[in-house]
């Protein structure tokens, strides 16, 4: 798997928005632990003294305020907003990077109070400043919107030590002790459940609102709200490994995965910035030598609004956080996607490759018939078959050790093996023990009487001592929504095809149950990977949906890989590019409609800000717009197109 997970990021993504990444728009937007008051308080300051200055220019005319005092009244009226702009442009320039944001709007306004233009001057600055205040408090609720959904844990924990509960820090607590959850507390530490059984709240990790009641020895995790009675829990992962841990860090990593829009927006920003600087100077100065009337500070004026209208941040702010939003939306609905990038992939899918066991069908596996031979005693060949499976952890396995009861661990198996695609292998006194299916007969030429492509059941043939000894059938059923989950994706044009290693039979009969035109079984690993590549050869994109570890060549060769059940498995989450936590196919069509949504803002933020730009620009350098026109331009789009990208995290997608 490691195509898919190389190119994860180890660092954890600040509270900050950042783009440094080469765009030549290096500004952090972190709010901190500012209150909006205090975030405001300058533009304040800056909005009354131009207020009060405006008044004394039109209405309330005074012969004092003339000269170096009205000067020094809208110098004071400009310092709050604008000089930490002048300070961020003077860092930008000191590492590099001249042609900034800040340099734009710098020289804009200085060179507006240089002609004399006092109150055009505040007035930008003022108005720049408030976006990004506002451009700030977007990016951090929409992070703080994530953090909050995911990371639920409490600070402190109740501990039973001896016979007596104690408080303690949550991240004090070590592996082995034992946590008391009364009804209503939230669990801060993975587990294995001590009391016999207990219903929890999984919606903080799932989406899920229904209860998932829980038996003694099955695996708790954080984040998850006792319902009921007083529980308790014995901790088995450390505070900072467990499975909600993992999930935070990975949708908090997930921007570090740029899309690929949102990286030629940043190579475009830091081509485009120059160029509009150098054809400002090109309209203040080259009219001179075709303009018989030429006045300097008219085309400066024209070259000053130009600067502004040009700034590029309702592009570089708004895409970024319009694929975040997509991430918070997709994370509220219970599936966790690790990039940008995979939600403009995703939003291309025309393939969906499924496998059936665990992601279309339960994965809880009954027996439902044991065919033994006369020859053979079937207490003891059950007895041998469960103790090969228990070296499997295939839901198989399971539905095997149900059925059969306790292990005898005096079984001498010796040489045990597992065949990819066919089934287990072992040495039992000297005599071979397979367990599998009957492509492992055919395998090592164990002859048989059984018409096995007639049954529509999974089998598990056995045999031992080179001698065919019978069968067990054995069931799954198929999960509530996979139904609607096939209409839904034919409905978005997405074909469905299903790969399976079970039987055809059985395949087959899922298949048609579902309304899958093309399924395939007896597939072995390399088979599916085939299978897929046959797809892909006809230029069609796939996305693979399996448990992201038995099928990892399949999941790397697709454009996407998503992964079911994220919440049982620690190399699902590690690995997938998209992991579905609650089991649900029906996620599926949810997250290409997430990605199909997101992409869809994306654009529209795109078009609205070139159009808008382009005619403003046009208009400023025929001197048909003032620097009015370019706060609109530049704070006005900048803003429409942040209050467009966080529209998607409050749109429904069930």
């Amino acid at each position: 798997m490691e195509e898919c997970c190389s190119t994860k990021p180890k660092k954890k993504e600040q509270h900050t928005h950042n783009h440094s990444e080469g765009d030549g728009h290096d500004h952090s937007h972190d709010t901190g632990d500012k209150t909006p008051f205090q975030m405001f308080l300058p533009a304040i300051i800056s909005f009354l003294l131009l207020l009060a200055g405006i008044a004394l220019d039109n209405y309330i005319k005074t012969e004092w305020f003339t000269g170096w005092v009205r000067f020094v009244w809208y110098l004071a009226a400009y310092i709050p907003v604008g000089l930490p702009v002048l300070k961020e442009a003077y860092e930008s320039i000191i590492h590099g990077d001249v042609f900034s944001e800040f340099f734009l709007m710098g020289i804009a306004t200085v060179g507006a109070f240089g002609i004399g233009e006092y109150p055009e001057g505040v007035a930008v600055m003022l108005f720049y400043s408030v976006g990004e205040v506002f451009q700030g408090m977007a990016v951090t609720r929409a992070k703080g919107n994530i953090k909050a959904l995911l990371d639920q844990r409490p600070d402190e924990v109740t501990v039973i030590e001896g016979s007596q509960p104690r408080t303690i820090k949550a991240k004090e607590t070590k592996i082995g002790d034992i946590i008391q959850l009364k009804p209503g507390e939230k669990l801060a530490l993975d587990g294995e459940l001590m009391t016999e059984s207990a219903s929890f709240n999984t919606a903080a990790l799932t989406g899920e609102s229904k209860p998932d009641t829980k038996a003694k020895g099955e695996t708790v995790l954080a984040g998850m709200i006792n319902m009921n009675s007083i529980a308790l829990v014995k901790v088995n992962t450390a505070y900072e490994d467990s499975k909600l841990s993992k999930i935070l860090e990975m949708v908090q990593n997930a921007t570090a995965q740029k899309a690929p829009t949102e990286l030629f927006i940043r190579k475009f920003a830091k081509v485009y910035t120059p160029i509009v600087v150098f054809l400002a100077i090109g309209i203040c100065l080259l009219p001179y030598f075709f303009v018989s009337d030429y006045q300097f500070r008219d085309w400066l004026y024209r070259a000053l609004i130009f600067l502004v209208i040009s700034c590029p941040c309702a592009l570089v702010i708004s895409i970024p956080l319009g694929y975040f939003g997509g991430i918070g939306a997709a994370s509220r609905n219970g599936i966790l996607f690790k990039g940008s990038n995979f939600l403009d992939s995703i939003a291309e899918i025309r393939n969906v490759v499924m496998d059936k066991t665990g992601t279309m069908t339960e994965g809880v596996f009954k027996v439902q018939e044991v065919n033994i031979k006369p020859e053979f005693s079937k207490e003891d060949i059950l007895k041998l078959v469960n103790a090969l499976e228990s070296k499997s952890t295939h839901p198989v396995a399971t539905a095997i050790h149900n059925y059969a009861g306790e292990i005898d661990h005096s079984i001498p198996l010796e040489n045990v093996e597992e065949i990819a695609g066919h089934g287990l292998k072992a040495s039992v006194n000297g005599k071979d023990l397979l367990v599998g299916n009957f492509k492992l007969m055919d395998k090592f030429s164990i002859s048989y009487d059984v018409n096995h492509a007639n049954i529509v059941y999974t089998l598990i043939a056995i045999a031992y001592d080179k001698k065919f000894a019978g069968y067990i059938t054995i069931a799954d059923s198929i999960k509530s929504d996979a139904k609607d989950t096939v209409a839904n994706l034919h409905r978005m044009g997405v074909k469905v095809t299903m790969l399976s290693g079970d039987k055809s039979t059985v395949v087959k009969y899922v298949a048609d149950q579902l309304g899958i035109e093309s399924a395939f079984g007896d597939l072995l690993p390399e088979d599916k990977v085939n299978k897929v590549k046959e797809i892909k050869a006809k230029h069609q994109t796939v996305a693979f949906v399996g448990d992201g570890v038995n099928d990892a060549p399949v999941v790397a060769l697709s454009d996407v890989g998503i992964a079911m059940g994220g919440l049982g498995s620690d190399a699902t989450i590690e690995t997938a590019d998209v992991v579905i936590q609650d089991d649900k196919p029906g996620k599926i069509p949810m997250a290409i409609n997430i990605g199909k949504q997101t992409k869809k803002i994306v654009w529209q933020n795109i078009v609205l800000a070139f159009v808008v730009k382009a005619v403003v620009l046009a208009l400023g350098a025929g001197g048909l717009a003032t620097m009015w026109e370019a706060v609109f331009a530049d704070v006005g789009v900048a803003m429409l197109a942040i209050l467009n990208a966080v529209r998607i995290q409050r749109m429904k997608f069930s």
